[in-house]
């Protein structure tokens, strides 16, 4: 499958402002890798700088389109197979050496550690990783709790 042409908004609930993810490179059932392009526009600018705040909605993102991935149907290119919520349960440790500059792309690495299947929801934790150029920005590991919303009928 080829990513580049795999529209992230489809996807993910979010919009912009708030989407902190442009594309996504690989993705399989244990991992995810995602870019961003940084502009100055972005809601998390903080005089030139991409701030910590946004650095770990990028991180969030990123490791919630991994397990969002499982309840969406293999050939769905267009995100109508199945309609997501998710939350942030812990954010368990988090190490930011840098935050990268307007302008930068980021690239950002997660992989699930651990993950718990209900009939209601998905719990996992999620080691995560923020590069720029090969330099590590930011390491986190997430725990996030995905929930499928069901079409009630009247």
């Amino acid at each position: 499958m080829n990513f580049h042409f795999l529209d992230i908004k489809k996807f993910l609930p979010h919009r912009e402002p708030f989407l902190m993810v442009d594309q996504v490179l690989t993705i399989d059932d244990e991992h995810v890798s995602t870019c961003f392009h940084i502009k100055p526009e972005c809601i998390f600018n903080e005089e030139g700088v991409f701030n910590e705040a946004g650095m770990i909605e990028n991180a969030a993102q990123t490791c919630s389109s991994i397990v969002g991935k499982s309840y969406f149907d293999e050939d769905d290119l267009e995100g109508c197979s199945a309609k997501l919520i998710g939350f942030i349960s812990a954010i368990k440790k988090i190490n930011i050496k840098a935050c990268a500059k307007v302008g930068a792309t980021i690239t950002t690495k997660a992989y699930i550690k651990s993950r718990l299947n209900t009939d209601q929801f998905t719990m996992c934790s999620i080691d995560c990783f923020i590069t720029e150029d090969g330099k590590e920005l930011l390491s986190c590991e997430i725990n996030l709790v995905i929930q499928e919303l069901k079409e009630h009928s009247k």
